[in-house]
């Protein structure tokens, strides 16, 4: 795991928001949210995945976005990601801590796979 000190906010290069649906209307829905984030502001849009990937329980597709885009990208997900429910988390190098101490849910959580992580076994 790498030394980063965690309550630097400085130590944050990136927010992920992992949009997560279950079926292909989910699916669907998270589209139409992808591509109107997409529209609205400076993200990547990733892959659309239709099984659980990574530590992942749901199918997900990833908004990925620099750190000082947060206040204005989180609160348009939180009041535009539908029956969505998106898992939002910071980027810091360290990824268990990332998914786990430095994440945030709109809608409901979901317990993650943490075995995805060689630290968390």
């Amino acid at each position: 795991m790498p030394d980063i000190p965690h309550g630097d906010p400085s130590t944050i290069r990136y927010y992920h928001a992992h949009l997560y649906y279950a079926d292909a209307a989910g699916l669907a829905e998270a589209r139409r949210v992808a591509e109107a984030a997409a529209a609205r502001f400076e993200l990547k849009v990733g892959r659309f995945h239709e099984r659980p990937v990574g530590p992942h329980p749901l199918w997900s597709c990833q908004l990925s976005f620099a750190a000082d885009r947060f206040g204005e990208i989180v609160p348009w997900l939180a009041l535009n990601r539908g029956e969505l429910d998106v898992f939002v988390h910071v980027g810091t190098g360290d990824d268990l801590f990332d998914h786990t101490q430095g994440a945030m849910w709109l809608g409901h959580s979901h317990a993650l796979n943490l075995d995805a992580f060689s630290d968390a076994t």
